[in-house]
């Protein structure tokens, strides 16, 4: 098979990625080999690619929103047969046994792996899954429009979660790609006022369309203070123009995996009156569960840009240089 590894980290500008030939995967006992169809194109591909996230693969593929059909499977699984169609997502195995796992906190599994960064993703014609934390993927959606969902889509729902936001809440949401458009309609569907702060034109006019109150620069203060916020841009440098919007007893999430440093807090303007900073450590099994069965009944969509396999180091330029609004999704032409 044919597949994009990470041939050394460094700026996308400089050409990272590399199309290799490698054996198609042999899936172990408890896995699914995964026929990859399309898969999303996610900011933390980019942090794997040019190396803010430490290499744990040498030569990894990655990609990590991969929608597909079951190719083969190990001997030990039963509950899926080759056809079906699955999605593979960030969250690739934890050990079931620690502290965290055991209390329901997997996401915090100090042995937690993930796909396309500890193993080989979807980047490629194939890849593998175990199929304990493969996800049955609804019918009605294309293969374009479900890949978002699968990280964008659940961690922007673990991101709402952490914000505790009240019912009828207001709610905040800076930097507005893949993820928090996704996580807009959530709030939205059940009963927020959001705010979006960000600094691409086409990215407020997307905010707009799909039903916010208010979109405005990433550094402008909102309309009225804030029950909750959501920082999903990298930039550290938000951290206290977020706090500052919050209205007394406001929490602020910041969804990334990775973060620019954030400059010194004014406890008095940033923290005071009960405000917290939560961050967003990946998700469970059951947040992914319960965000796509709530997406399948709000209507929750994807606003995608196609892009082919082929062109994995463009598609990735492009959502570097912020070219487009919504998520890239790439579309195997390989095979």
């Amino acid at each position: 098979m044919r597949a994009w590894s990470v041939a050394r980290t460094g700026p996308v500008e400089e050409n990272p990625l590399r199309l290799v030939e490698r054996p198609v995967p042999v899936p172990g006992d408890d896995e699914l080999l995964v026929r990859v169809r399309a898969c999303g194109v996610c900011r933390t591909d980019l942090h794997v690619t040019e190396g803010d996230l430490p290499v744990r693969r040498p030569g990894v593929t990655p990609g990590h929103e991969v929608v597909g059909v079951v190719a083969g499977a190990g001997a030990a699984v039963a509950n899926f047969t080759v056809g079906d169609r699955v999605g593979v997502a960030w969250l690739r195995w934890t050990d079931g046994e620690c502290a965290y796992c055991l209390r329901g906190s997997e996401n915090l599994c100090p042995r937690s792996r993930y796909t396309g960064w500890d193993a080989d993703g979807g980047y490629a014609e194939y890849t593998t899954v175990p199929a304990d934390f493969a996800y049955r993927l609804p019918g009605e959606l294309d293969d374009v429009a479900l890949a978002p969902l699968l990280c964008a889509g659940i961690i922007g729902y673990r991101a709402l979660l952490r914000t505790s936001l009240p019912p009828g809440g207001r709610l905040g949401l800076y930097g507005f790609g893949g993820s928090a458009h996704l996580c807009a309609q959530v709030a939205l569907a059940e009963g927020a006022t959001v705010h979006v702060l960000t600094r691409g034109a086409d990215a407020r006019r997307l905010a707009l369309g799909l039903g916010a109150a208010s979109a405005r620069d990433a550094y402008d203060l909102p309309p009225e203070p804030l029950d909750g916020a959501i920082l999903f841009a990298p930039a550290g440098d938000l951290v206290p123009v977020a706090l500052r919007a919050l209205d007394r007893g406001g929490i602020l999430a910041v969804a990334g995996i990775h973060l620019s440093d954030v400059p010194p807090l004014r406890y008095e303007t940033d923290l005071f009156y009960e405000k917290e900073l939560r961050s967003v450590t990946s998700n469970t099994r059951a947040d992914g569960r319960e965000f796509l069965a709530r997406a399948a009944l709000h209507g929750v969509r994807a606003t995608t840009h196609a892009y082919p396999l082929s062109e994995a180091p463009q598609a990735l330029k492009d959502l570097k240089a912020g070219r487009f609004d919504g998520a890239a999704v790439l579309v195997n032409d390989l095979s």
